[in-house]
């Protein structure tokens, strides 16, 4: 092949150079060789008139990609003033001269050292000139010339943008379009077929194929199906010469995606589910999930979860899952396994995007039906109802009951149950609960003026699980009661002056009361008892909260009088009636005649006589010993008072009372009397009781703290509360758990002594082990007084 392209270009050149060295027609000075061809090859006789010429030549053409070792023969150039003698020298100029083209400048005979590529440069454009050898002088003027290359089918088609990737939708038709492809080939396309591309499929059959023509790729295949086959790999060729034996060809690859269409139903692959939850599921937990399969993905995939029957379609709610696609069953309101031991759910899932023409495939959706159990725990104690809002009095008394607050075990075991206060609900401690009977009751004075509300948290504990605690709020208002009476709200100071005439007005008083009544405050307002004739002042009621202070006379005269002391009864109109008096200082000022204060203080009167120093010595004397005697009457009274004494020997966690004698036990009726324990309210109706003569024990009973008002309730609880609170109040007073110890019980005693201060040194043994037949709660005094098995412990 290539010694037939080698001759093929020497021909050529020869060609033109016969060529150019029979032209004989020369058009302004450009000698066109293709019009002499036609008639040198003609028979006819060529009738024309040849004109004479300077140049033999025009443009010349020679075939690339010449590969022989010898310089390619291109042409020659020859001038009519040329006799052979080598007087003329060519010179070529332009283009590739001396570098790709050359010159013999004797003969004029060009060559191409180069090899030539039509793809990299298609002609050269050269200049020749003749010039004498001798004088150099040129004997024609410069011409210029073309050298074309002419093309060969050296380039095979290529694929710029390959390799390709297209998509196309599963189950589309036959013939749909799924991408172009275009081949370029570098040949030149004038010139016969070398750049005349056809399109075939190589790999890819019998699915897709090919427009020979456009290279348009299109389905072959009808039915292709995703979930079956997705990805493809097809492979095309393009070759030149029209697709003829002997032509170049160039291939691409072409990957294909089949996208997704909803062409697949989805499908419970259980159709039963069995879950579990506990009772004590709060809302919106997880119970389980359920997930119905769909073979399609993407949009195509997604799936919407209901649930369209059951008897728990008011208990639980389904949601779908947007990442997995899959139902979750959730707790929308409260489990009780009391009351419901399971349900049933029936799910449907279904397709929420369909396509209409596959819709001969479904139905897109599919049911399964869900058992669920409720798992029964220990819960805590429930309050009925679940929130307490109570109205008391402020003046109730301590230890009444104000609401009874009920809980129970919702278990089937019915546990028992303890009531408390959460304290930090009731810091003031101002409530007590029963702790078996729940009963809610005042444990201190209640002040509407000091709180008008209080929240508290009422605690119900299971006794066999003190960890399950339940508990309600309780709100509780506070009701007024007229308890305290009106009073000015500041201190009031007034003038009158010296020229003031009787009925003027010279203050306008008003007051404030704690109370707030529910038809609200309304005050009345006159001189008090003593003041009632009062012969300078009056007193108006408004009917308005306030009143006016006239005067009742003129005359006023500061050195008489400076200053007058007005007290004023006010009184409110609640039930029972509260009053309270109030002054009003009234000074006398000297006035001008429109009124206006100029005076109000008395002129000083000066003493007649000077104090001398001797008296004014005698006054700071008498002040020192004065101050000496109060201090010396003080210190008397401190020695007097004999304050408690804690040793620091002694347990600060006890008060000891001590006594001297011994105390007369039973018929002792002198140092306390138990019968206000037991019946207060007769104690306190009877005499007052006996006091001991013949000693004074440090600290008197606390039953004399009591209030009356706790003595009218028998029950224990309000006696102890009472006592408590008083026993708080009073700092004076001793703690509840003092020790009053006595020697010896009294000879009158019928039990005979039961101090154990003395029973060391007593030679009677006694047996305790019997305490351990007594169970748990008698342990600790077993271990204590029981025989001891093996060695004493080390206290």
């Amino acid at each position: 092949m290539s010694n037939a392209k080698n001759w093929l270009g020497l021909g050529m050149s020869l060609y033109f150079w016969g060529l150019m060295d029979l032209t004989t027609t020369v058009l302004s000075g450009t000698p066109t060789p293709q019009g002499e061809l036609e008639a040198l090859l003609s028979d006819k006789p060529q009738s024309h008139q040849r004109s004479k010429r300077s140049w033999v030549w025009n443009q010349f053409f020679v075939l690339e990609e010449y590969t022989g070792t010898d310089p390619l023969y291109v042409g020659k150039l020859h001038s009519d003033m040329d006799r052979g003698d080598g007087s003329i020298k060519y010179i070529l100029s332009g283009e590739g001269a001396g570098i790709v083209f050359t010159i013999d400048d004797t003969t004029g005979d060009i060559h191409a050292i180069q090899r030539l590529d039509r793809e990299e440069r298609a002609q050269y454009t050269l200049r020749a000139q003749a010039l004498d050898r001798r004088t150099g002088r040129p004997m024609e003027p410069e011409s210029e010339f073309i050298i074309k290359i002419q093309d060969i089918n050296d380039n095979e088609p290529k694929f710029l943008d390959g390799p390709y990737v297209a998509t196309v939708p599963e189950m589309s038709p036959v013939g749909t379009s799924v991408i172009q492809v275009t081949a370029t080939d570098a040949d030149d396309p004038t010139y016969g077929n070398s750049a005349r591309v056809v399109y075939s499929i190589l790999q890819g059959q019998p699915y897709f194929s090919v427009d020979s023509k456009t290279g348009v790729i299109r389905t072959a295949l009808m039915n292709m199906d995703r979930e079956a086959k997705e990805y493809y790999e097809v492979i095309i060729q393009a070759k030149d010469m029209g697709g003829q034996l002997g032509g170049l060809a160039g291939t691409t690859t072409v990957n294909i995606t089949l996208s997704d269409v909803n062409d697949n139903p989805p499908r419970f692959p259980q159709k039963h589910y069995q879950m579990s939850v506990l009772e004590s599921a709060p809302i919106s937990s997880t119970v389980g999930r359920v997930f119905a399969k769909d073979l399609d993905e993407g949009i195509n995939a997604e799936m919407k979860y209901t649930i369209v029957d059951g008897d728990g379609a008011d208990a639980f709610d389904i949601s779908t899952d947007p990442n997995f696609q899959v139902g979750i069953i959730t707790v929308k309101k409260p489990l009780s396994f009391e009351s419901k031991k399971s349900y049933t759910l029936k799910v449907e899932g279904a397709n929420p995007h369909l396509e209409m023409r596959f819709l001969n495939l479904g139905p897109f959706q599919d049911t399964t039906t869900v058992h669920i159990s409720v798992e029964d725990v220990d819960e805590p104690p429930v309050f009925e109802p679940g929130f307490y809002f109570v109205e008391v009095p402020e003046d109730v008394a301590i230890g009444t009951t104000i609401q009874i607050i009920s809980a129970k075990d919702p278990d089937v075991t019915n546990n028992s149950i303890r009531y408390s206060i959460d304290r930090s609900s009731d810091s003031g401690r101002f409530f007590y609960v029963d702790i078996t009977t729940g009963a809610l009751m005042t444990a201190r004075p209640l002040d509407r003026e000091e709180f008008s509300w209080h929240n508290i948290t009422v605690l119900a504990m299971e006794m066999n699980n003190p960890s399950q605690v339940g508990s309600v709020p309780v709100t509780i208002k506070v009701l007024d009661v007229n308890d305290n009476a009106p009073e000015f709200p500041r201190f009031y100071e007034a003038f009158v002056c010296e020229n003031a005439k009787a009925g003027q007005l010279i203050q306008t008083v008003s007051a404030v009361d704690q109370d707030d009544p529910r038809n609200g405050q309304h005050f009345y307002y006159s001189l008090a008892p003593e003041a009632a004739n009062n012969p300078n002042f009056t007193i108006r009621d408004n009917q308005d909260n306030t009143a006016r202070i006239l005067t009742r006379r003129s005359g006023f005269r500061q050195q008489e009088q400076s200053v007058f002391y007005l007290p004023i009864l006010i009184a409110d109109s609640g039930q029972p009636v509260l009053s309270s008096t109030g002054t009003l200082t009234i000074q006398v000022c000297s006035c001008d005649d429109d009124g206006h204060v100029m005076s109000c203080s008395p002129e000083a009167y000066m003493l007649p006589v000077s104090l001398s120093r001797g008296a004014l010595i005698a006054i700071l004397a008498c002040i020192f010993v004065l101050l000496v005697l109060v201090l010396l009457i003080l210190s008397m009274r401190r020695h007097r008072k004999q304050p408690y004494i804690i040793d620091d020997e002694e347990n600060i966690h006890e008060n000891i009372v001590r006594y001297d004698d011994e105390g007369g036990g039973e018929e002792d009726t002198e140092a306390f009397d138990i019968a206000a324990m037991w019946n207060p309210r007769e104690a306190q109706a009877g005499t007052a009781p006996k006091t001991r003569q013949d000693m004074l024990p440090e600290i008197e009973s606390l039953s004399r703290y009591v209030p009356q008002t706790c003595a009218v309730n028998s029950t224990v609880h309000s006696y102890v509360l009472a006592k408590l609170y008083e026993a708080d109040m009073d700092l004076w007073a001793p703690p509840f758990d003092s020790l009053q110890t006595y020697m010896f019980e009294g000879d009158g005693s019928v039990a005979g002594s039961l101090s154990s201060l003395q029973s060391a040194t007593s030679d009677s043994e006694q047996n305790f082990d019997f305490l351990t037949d007594w169970g748990p709660r008698f342990r600790k005094l077993a271990e204590l007084y029981g025989a001891s098995e093996g060695p004493a412990p080390l206290w």
